[in-house]
């Protein structure tokens, strides 16, 4: 049909609905000071609303449980640092050196350290009592920085050569396992290529975790060139076992 029997929908958000994003805006802005200060396991509805000078029942018509203001504070920390990884990658020179990949986890040491309690909000002890809604919106969120990885760790291989890559060997169960689970990047992801992503996830995450929570600080300056260093060093590992086109 004609494109003008369908026109689309140019309809601006009521002064209600402006009216609660600005406030449920305020709201996790308030949460996410109380992290920095207190921690996440700190974590208060009443003293977030007491720092807005409104009361819990007012709160609760914006995020009717604890768990919901959780929900939607790890959220936005998880789609913070996926912008900062993807930033990091799309900001990078042309012509620079340094692997995608690498530039990707500099991005995610970088947020990591610049924000320690939002980070171990998303990575460190579990809050009691909490449980992420299944397929919600943290998953998908998670989701999105898996992509990221994915694509700049296996982007320029066909299926076929990470089909072949020589991954650990991996029990039939396993195998069977990791071909069955979703992927987020584009295409499908064999098991063996599945197995080195997340042995390379592994090894990222444990430096920044290290560093993060205050491990690795007798290394002083030298704690960036050294995670640059391992980084490559891992990558080189992993595009050595995925045999040329």
């Amino acid at each position: 049909m004609p494109a003008q029997e369908h026109p689309i929908s140019t309809a601006q958000p009521s002064l209600r609905e402006r009216r609660r994003a600005t406030a449920t805006q305020e709201i996790l802005d308030a949460a996410e000071r109380h992290i920095t200060e207190h921690g996440p396991a700190a974590l208060s509805l009443r003293a977030v609303a007491r720092s807005l000078g409104m009361t819990v029942q007012a709160l609760y018509h914006y995020f009717p449980s604890r768990d919901a203001l959780v929900t939607a504070l790890v959220t936005k920390g998880y789609d913070d640092l996926a912008d900062a990884v993807q930033t990091a990658v799309d900001t990078a020179p042309a012509n620079s050196p340094v692997p995608r990949l690498v530039i990707a986890a500099e991005g995610y040491r970088r947020w990591a350290i610049a924000h320690p309690e939002r980070f171990q909000l998303l990575y460190g002890t579990p809050l009691r009592d909490y449980t992420a809604p299944t397929e919600g919106p943290t998953t998908q969120a998670t989701r999105r920085m898996s992509a990221i990885f994915e694509r700049e760790m296996f982007g320029a291989y066909t299926e076929a050569q990470l089909a072949a890559a020589d991954a650990p060997t991996l029990s039939p169960s396993l195998h069977t396992y990791l071909n069955q689970l979703p992927h987020y990047g584009e295409g499908h992801l064999p098991p063996p290529a599945t197995a080195l992503l997340m042995s390379a996830w592994g090894h990222l995450h444990g430096l920044v975790v290290l560093e993060v929570f205050g491990h690795t600080s007798f290394l002083g300056d030298h704690q960036a060139e050294l995670f640059r260093l391992a980084m490559e060093n891992l990558l080189t590992d992993i595009h050595r076992r995925i045999p040329p086109a």
